[in-house]
């Protein structure tokens, strides 16, 4: 049996390194892995994978930067030989960048099986890329595996077969768990010179947010204001590197703040930088897991999240674009008003267990042509049919 693995930005890497983990531990299961080149930097990539232990990829397709439909439409073209070349038994994605939804609408195309990790996240909000790039995924996907309650209530209302949705877990999860200790081996709280719960944490990317100076301005604004009580450590993305470089970085040089922007980290390094700090502000997805796991204060630049469980049983607190909640809800943080809350189900570090063990039940069945039996899998929960995970109390 052969599958055929996708990453191609840095949130993949941290998804896909369990999965090739366990994959390639089982006897009988052959796994390709396929690097698209969605991030291409050289230095990070590489210590992406050489920090998480992810084999070397066995393909790389090289592809770049690009608009959406450029980028997605090379990484199909650049696809298509391999997946002729390879005939794997099925594709798997991970998550909701370009790579996702283009490897994914590929293999559909050629009747490769699709397995989609982290599917039913919705954010109900189309203007944002992931959001597409989500939906048409789970619509091309076979098996459906999700990280929380939410996103397998979201499949079962878009009419997709409870046979072929999982609540597994979080992928991401396991790799947070597996890192942690040796993330502590870390130098960087010395390197930004800070002590721990002595900072706050800022990561700005989103397009929506950071190409839009009117919205970036106030959010800015507020952080210049929260760095006179507590330093704020900023690793800037390259996308809002580019912005703040164009002049709208002034607001972070008012008098008497306290940024200090540093280059993107590696996965331990950032870590341990998330690990200790005092609190995070962040318009990142996976970002808002993490902290829930590390039960550290969140507060999430953004209307919206596909990922409610953080809120809703986690430390997250959605807190939009406006100066002056961004700022009254820091100071509660920094006043002791915060609740830990608690980790969502099978976040427990065994997600990519349970992917491979149904992808190789499935597959063995070949569950194409007729309707495919249920599949059992180590944990309890696990091994419940859809509508009884659901129901059944965390």
């Amino acid at each position: 049996m052969k599958l055929l693995a996708v990453a191609g930005a840095r949130p993949n890497f941290v998804k896909i390194a369990p999965l090739m983990r366990e994959m390639r531990s089982r006897r009988g299961l052959e796994s390709v892995l396929v690097h698209t080149g969605q991030h291409y930097d050289e230095r990070m990539s590489r210590l992406f994978f050489e920090e998480l232990d992810i084999p070397r990829p066995d393909v790389d397709l090289e592809v770049g930067s690009g608009t959406h439909a450029v980028q997605t439409a090379e990484i199909m073209k650049r696809f298509d030989p391999v997946l002729r070349r390879e005939k794997p038994d099925a594709v798997l994605v991970v998550g909701d960048v370009n790579s996702t939804i283009a490897c994914a609408l590929t293999a559909a195309k050629e009747g490769v099986p699709v397995a989609h990790v982290e599917a039913g996240l919705r954010s109900f909000d189309r203007t944002m890329p992931e959001e597409i790039n989500r939906v048409l995924t789970d619509r091309l996907s076979d098996w459906l595996f999700a990280t929380e309650r939410s996103g397998a209530e979201n499949l079962r209302r878009e009419g997709i077969a409870s046979e072929r949705i999982f609540l597994v877990g979080n992928v991401m999860i396991d790799t947070l768990r597996r890192h942690r200790e040796r993330s502590e081996q870390s130098a960087i709280l010395e390197t930004v010179r800070v002590s721990s719960r002595g900072y706050a944490v800022l990561t700005l990317h989103r397009p929506g947010t950071v190409d839009q100076p009117e919205l970036l301005g106030p959010v800015l604004t507020a952080i210049a204001e929260l760095s006179r009580e507590l330093p704020v450590i900023f690793p800037v993305h390259p996308r809002t590197r580019r912005v703040l470089e164009s002049g709208a970085g002034a607001w972070l040089a008012c008098g008497g703040s306290d940024i200090r922007t540093i280059e993107p980290l590696g996965y331990l390094d950032f870590l341990k930088l998330l690990a200790h700090a005092r609190l995070v502000l962040t318009d990142s997805g996976g970002i808002q897991e993490e902290t829930t796991v590390l039960g550290v204060p969140c507060l999430t630049l953004r209307e919206n999240t596909e990922r409610p469980a953080t809120v809703e049983e986690g430390s997250n607190v959605l807190v939009g674009l406006s100066a002056e909640r961004i700022l009254s809800e820091s100071r509660r943080v920094l006043g002791g008003a915060f609740r830990p809350g608690r980790i969502p189900a099978l976040w427990d570090g065994r997600a990519a267990v349970r992917v491979v063990d149904a992808l190789v039940g499935r597959t063995q069945r070949s569950a194409f042509s007729e309707a495919p039996a249920r599949v059992g899998m180590p944990d309890h929960a696990a091994t419940q049919p859809l509508e009884n995970i659901v129901a059944e109390p965390t």
